[in-house]
């Protein structure tokens, strides 16, 4: 039996349509940040992929530490862009002191400039059942590159990391 609350299994919705994004809000998505600039562009490649899946029309990639965009940048370039709700969403997958105490921190920096601006930090990947799903396939296709079937996958492009040790 699992400890986790029925609503970590799944999507969280509250049924009603006012919670919902609309074309004047935006969307910063915050990563770590890196010192190697090959994982900094990964999040690149995923804000892409976001903004072309959800549609949403203001997304914009921030990195917490080590590399540019700031979340004061990105918050930033929302507000130019016509936001008039900002909403700062973790690319963590716990709920650890970077969530707790570093990213609202770093929000409410960047929100003094456009005090006329709510903004919400969001909750992070956390636990989610299309999680299996993402690490059975990443999984899956490692094993594949190793026997020889497919590229190595960008995240390990370069690196020499996804081979077998023995």
């Amino acid at each position: 039996m699992s400890s986790a609350p029925n609503h970590a299994r799944g999507a969280e919705t509250s049924g009603r349509d006012d919670f919902t994004v609309g074309d004047k809000d935006a969307v910063v998505i915050v990563d770590h940040g890196s010192r190697r600039q090959e994982s900094n562009l990964l999040l690149n490649d995923f804000v892409e992929m976001f903004r072309a899946r959800t549609g949403y029309k203001i997304v914009e990639p921030a990195h917490m530490e080590l590399a540019e965009p700031t979340i004061k940048d990105a918050f930033g370039k929302c507000v130019q862009q016509g936001a008039s709700r900002v909403i700062v969403s973790p690319y963590f997958l716990s709920p650890g002191r970077h969530w707790k105490q570093d990213i609202p921190a770093l929000a409410a920096e960047a929100s003094k400039e456009h005090s006329n601006i709510p903004y919400i930090v969001t909750a992070p990947l956390g636990l989610h059942e299309l999680m299996v799903d993402i690490m059975n396939d990443r999984i899956k296709y490692c094993l594949r590159h190793v026997a020889g079937d497919v590229d190595e996958c960008t995240v390990c492009a370069g690196t020499g990391k996804c081979r077998l040790y023995s």
